[in-house]
């Protein structure tokens, strides 16, 4: 009994020495990952290349991928945003200021604190190139800018109306994918990003990665060469449809995602199979020097904050303001909730729509007046017509 006493001992004391040693390889790989990428910093050039009204759905995508990264925690100055037609505005909307992504028109993308950098006439193939390569002229402000470095990660995505090897830009001009190479090339060789991701939501659109010859860039497109990226959501209020079908479930997957999550490049490649876009979505990897499986997806539509190490004592338990405040008359106050405290979209996908009033069908009532005509003849004949008018 006292030799399997004293090995029970031994063992016991072996898991207490063990334990903190494997939680601190925990920690350190961990670390590990979180540094692996090397940037310091992120940023978001939004594009949206479509106007009139018939093309809604775009302006919906683009607003849809902004407010999932202001989510996950790239702020305003570092987004550039540009939407080439103002759906909000646009007098054709039955909800003024609104642009909704689903047909339940329970998430509104527009939001209350958009910040548009380039608007309408403004989006151009010469105003994008020049923002993704700096040559803009001095009097451009700084919300204009893309002010990266070599240590910046940096997400670029594209939707509108496109072929094979092209990208129309306000149905007046085009972006050719040699061109789009060629300012990746410029913003590699003046050090303007560490690593770059790619996005395109366009028919065709995997032609315009094929052209790509800088490091360290990833590129997605939602259609194969020869194939037409569909749309989604169709609402009969409006007479358009709502999304693509790409950044429909690219949007739903990232709902999933915050700050701390461990979901990879690998996870966003599984996203809308073509089962669900019916076209066959692609991406390209060759020229990313890190295993996609070790990018997490907030490197790109998260963003590096800084961090500030002291040795003082701070005192954390101030008291926070509550969201429910009563008032000097004792009634209760909700206080608003801000633009990325929405209810998450993967909810109201998946939830039933609203019951509509219901309304008597087309015809209904005239019917319903002939049929009482019908039995008052049958019953009283034509001569007490006169006894109804």
């Amino acid at each position: 009994m006292d030799y399997y006493n004293l090995l029970t001992t031994c063992a016991f004391i072996h898991l207490l020495v063990s334990i903190p040693y494997a939680y601190s390889n925990y920690v350190e790989n961990k670390a590990g990952q979180f540094f692996s990428s090397g940037h310091t910093n992120n940023w978001a050039v939004l594009v949206c290349t479509s106007r009139f009204w018939f093309n809604y759905r775009h302006v919906a995508n683009t607003l849809s991928v902004y407010r999932s990264v202001k989510r996950l925690g790239i702020p305003d100055s570092h987004i550039v945003l540009m939407l080439a037609d103002d759906m909000a505005c646009n007098y054709r909307n039955p909800k003024p200021a609104t642009v909704f992504s689903h047909k339940n028109m329970e998430l509104n993308v527009y939001g209350d604190d958009v910040e548009v950098d380039y608007r309408g006439y403004e989006v151009t193939v010469e105003n994008f190139l020049r923002v993704l390569t700096g040559r803009l002229p001095p009097s451009t402000p700084r919300s204009k800018r893309l002010l990266s470095d070599d240590r910046s990660n940096i997400l670029i995505y594209l939707t509108g109306h496109g072929g094979n090897g092209f990208l129309k830009f306000q149905d007046s001009e085009e972006i050719s994918n040699m061109e789009l190479a060629d300012a990746f090339e410029q913003m590699w060789q003046k050090r303007r990003y560490n690593e770059l991701l790619f996005i395109i939501d366009t028919c065709q659109g995997a032609s315009m990665y094929e052209r790509f010859y800088s490091p360290n860039l990833m590129a997605l497109a939602s259609s194969q060469v020869g194939e037409d990226s569909l749309s989604h959501q169709p609402d009969l209020a409006i007479g358009v449809h709502l999304m693509d079908k790409y950044t429909f479930y690219l949007l739903e997957f990232l709902e999933e995602v915050h700050p701390a999550s461990q979901a990879n490049m690998n996870d966003l490649f599984k996203v809308c199979p073509q089962s669900q876009c019916v076209s066959t979505p692609g991406h390209r990897t060759d020229l990313f020097q890190r295993n996609p499986g070790s990018v997490l997806i907030t490197d790109f539509f998260g963003s590096v904050r800084k961090v500030e190490i002291t040795k003082d004592t701070i005192n954390l338990t101030s008291s926070l303001k509550p969201l429910i405040q009563r008032s000097g008359s004792g009634d209760m106050q909700i206080e608003s909730l801000t633009y990325v405290d929405q209810l998450p979209v993967a909810e109201i996908i998946h939830q039933k729509p609203k019951q509509k009033d219901w309304h008597p069908p087309d015809g209904f009532i005239l019917g319903l007046w002939t049929l009482i005509l019908l039995v008052f003849f049958q019953t009283y004949g034509i001569k007490h017509l006169k006894h109804i008018f």
